[in-house]
């Protein structure tokens, strides 16, 4: 039977049917693929689209000023261009190119892939380094680069198709303007990005004024007084393209808040005479030849401070070796921050002034006097200044070997003489202390250092300060229970090679008796030798208190902190911590045998001709000697209104190698010009600081002082 045939017209209409209501229900899909996309999840989509265009920007806020008493600023800001990645656009690159992305900003901020790939690495998450990983919100651009290159920034602001998701902003940075050539790092310190545990700790307190971008202080008064200078940072949102290019601002951005101002005690132009005299001492001693050891001077590390004797106010502080604080602006490089670490550059971030303990030498004579004084010998008491004293069968020597005959405390002051204090320090041992089990056994000389604050932190408003060391009986019983083991060992086997003969017979001597406070013990105590170790600072507070008739203050660095309007926000007084019990007729006495060692003393050839009529200075040298090392230098001095410390280690005497150093600071702190002291020539103006601060205009600018103008 035949197919029944359809006529053509009829096939092509059939055709025409089907291919029309294909049509039709493509496009009542396509209708209702919109309609859902539009209306019934059209919000959704419109808050992812938005949050892909949108980005959270933190404003960094401009860190508070720190100046010194008389308004100069000592660490400052200046802009800074800052290179970010918004890792939400770097994600939408394929694996290639997010690798070419990340080399061709490497390449143009001259820094390793690597590092650029650790830093947008959230903390916390896998592959993590701590100190490089992003502490921030994941949906803020991640600072790369800080203090970038201005044609680096521009490189990249004008070429935005070879770097999609890379932001480049104008943001401050800590600069130093250095008024006299000042450095100032140990006390200025520095800052360095916030770690994880930190940003963790202070979301959990709910503090605002940091963020994961936040740079904070670290060291001197950058962290001490971290909080007032930080300020709060602001937030705003702007609209970028598929680009990373910013196309609107948000208007109602939060603004940052400016940080305080820290307002220091610390004068300018007083600290620029002293590291300049600091160094130049130390360069002199390089060049000068120890006639001990034939050999120049290491003179390896020194310190200086100056002080309000009345307040313990810092008027400077000087440290060597030192460094730029600038290397930390927009983060260190290894190579950098191994060299501030390494003990072949000097360890330039340890400050010797409030961290370096050193062996106190004759300048340790003052308080020893004051023990002694206190404690039934008297202003007449006279003994014999031999050029050595016997103890056991040991004979400790007077300083090359001088002698003196029977004097007092004043002349043995004077004359610097070891054997006169061997002897107050022996007599206090056998009447005491000469039963080696007693820990208890009292001692005059050890109460009275104690008396002066030293053995103990000081209290200064700079972190990390040593407390020194005061090498008494405890003291040495607990030395001798943590390292008995060691040295037992040592003496327990045969003396081999890599063993020295010195090394090899302490051992045997500590292994038997090291817990035991000797004769030996006592009477280098009394002449500032042996385990004893003092800070700079220690000392030159324990002067001041000689000074100003007994009153131990906390040394203070900050003065007021001032908000950026203007308004004095808090004033910091100066703070009492104790007197010393020492009878006001002691401290008279020892004050005039100081000024006889300017006078005709062991600092006398260093201060001829100097005006000491109108600005009478005290004084007392020393030479501290350390075993395996050369002596260090100390001198420590007060007027009625400053104390002035230097101290050179390796560097020989006292006068030898701090006194021209010392004097070069008396005669800018009063003006002196050869024999005369010209008020007007003073460093500071009216020759003591000021009591009040700077003068602050209502849109918290500072006027400069008159002098400086």
């Amino acid at each position: 039977m035949t197919p029944l045939k359809l006529p053509t017209s009829q096939r092509s209409r059939l055709r025409l049917i089907v291919i029309q209501a294909l049509v039709f229900s493509l496009f009542a899909t396509l209708f209702v693929r919109l309609y859902y996309l539009q209306v019934v999840t059209g919000e959704e989509y419109q808050g992812k689209a938005a949050a892909q265009s949108v980005r959270d920007i933190v404003v960094q806020p401009q860190r508070g000023l720190i100046i010194d008493a008389m308004g100069r600023p000592l660490v400052a800001n200046r802009m800074s261009w800052v290179v970010s990645i918004d890792r939400t656009m770097l994600g939408d690159l394929g694996e290639h190119q997010q690798r070419r992305l990340v080399e061709r900003v490497a390449k143009t901020l001259d820094v390793a892939p690597r590092t650029i790939k650790h830093q947008l690495v959230t903390c916390g998450d896998e592959g993590s380094r701590a100190g490089m990983c992003w502490n921030g919100s994941p949906f803020q651009p991640v600072p790369v680069a800080e203090d970038v290159d201005q044609n680096d920034a521009l490189r990249i602001l004008e070429q935005p198709e070879d770097y999609p998701g890379v932001l480049v902003d104008e943001q401050t940075v800590r600069a130093y303007p250095r008024p006299f050539g000042i450095n100032a790092a140990h006390v200025l310190g520095y800052l360095s990005p916030i770690t994880e545990e930190e940003y963790d700790r202070a979301s959990d307190d709910g503090d605002r004024s940091v963020n994961g971008a936040s740079w904070v202080g670290r060291a001197g008064v950058e962290k001490e007084y971290d909080a007032w200078l930080r300020g709060i940072p602001g937030y705003r949102s702007v609209e970028v393209d598929s680009m990373g290019r910013v196309l609107d601002d948000d208007d109602d951005a939060l603004e940052s808040q400016p940080g305080d101002t820290l307002v220091t005690s610390l004068d300018a132009r007083v600290q620029g005479v002293v590291e300049k005299q600091l160094a130049e001492m130390i360069r002199i001693a390089r060049s000068t030849r120890d006639p001990v050891t034939h050999r120049n001077y290491v003179a390896d590390s020194g310190a200086a401070v100056v002080m309000e004797a009345d307040t313990g106010r810092i008027v400077a502080m000087a440290s060597q070796p030192t460094y730029d604080p600038s290397v930390w602006v927009g983060g260190i490089s290894e190579k950098q921050l191994t060299r501030l670490y390494s003990g072949k550059a000097g360890t330039p971030l340890l400050g010797r002034a409030t961290q370096g303990q050193f062996a106190p030498g004759s300048t340790w004579k003052p308080f020893m006097t004051a023990g002694a004084l206190t404690n039934g010998y008297g202003f007449d008491t006279r003994l014999n200044c031999s050029s050595s004293f016997q103890v056991g069968n040991r004979e400790f020597k007077n300083y090359e070997s001088g002698a003196y005959g029977y004097i007092g405390f004043d002349q043995a002051l004077e004359v610097s003489c070891n054997t006169f204090f061997y002897r107050v320090g022996y007599d206090f041992w056998q009447r005491l202390g000469s039963d080696v089990d007693d820990v208890d056994a009292r001692d005059p000389l050890v109460e009275e250092a104690k008396e002066f604050g030293f053995g103990s932190e000081t209290g200064i408003d700079m972190p990390g300060e040593a407390s020194g060391r005061i090498a008494d009986r405890k003291w040495k019983r607990a030395y001798f229970e943590s390292q008995k083991d060691y040295y037992c060992d040592i003496a327990d086997e045969p003396q081999d090679s890599k063993t020295s003969d010195f090394v090899y017979r302490f051992a045997q001597e500590f292994c038997v008796e090291g817990y035991a406070y000797r004769a030996g013990d006592a009477v280098n105590f009394a002449i500032g030798q042996g385990d004893t170790i003092v800070t700079p600072l220690q000392l030159a507070r324990g002067y001041a208190a000689l000074a100003n008739g007994g009153t131990l203050y906390e040394p203070r660095i900050g003065k007021a902190i001032v908000s950026p309007d203007g308004t004095v926000v808090r004033r910091i007084a100066p703070k009492a911590v104790g007197r010393v019990d020492v009878p006001d007729n002691v401290l008279g006495y020892i004050d005039t045998a100081l000024k006889g060692v300017t006078r005709q003393g062991t600092m006398s050839w260093r201060m001829t001709g100097f005006p000491l009529d109108d600005v009478p200075i005290r004084s007392k040298t020393g030479s501290a000697e350390v075993y395996g090392k050369q002596s260090t230098s100390w001198v420590a001095s007060y007027s009625d209104d400053y104390v002035v410390v230097m101290m050179v280690s390796q560097g020989g005497t006292g006068s030898g190698t701090s006194g021209p150093g010392i004097r070069k600071i008396w005669e800018a702190l009063y003006g002196v010009r050869g024999d005369r002291v010209v008020p007007d020539d003073a460093a500071i103006p009216g020759t003591t600081p000021p009591s009040g601060l700077p003068t602050f205009r209502n849109d918290g600018s500072i006027l400069p002082p008159k002098e400086d103008q």
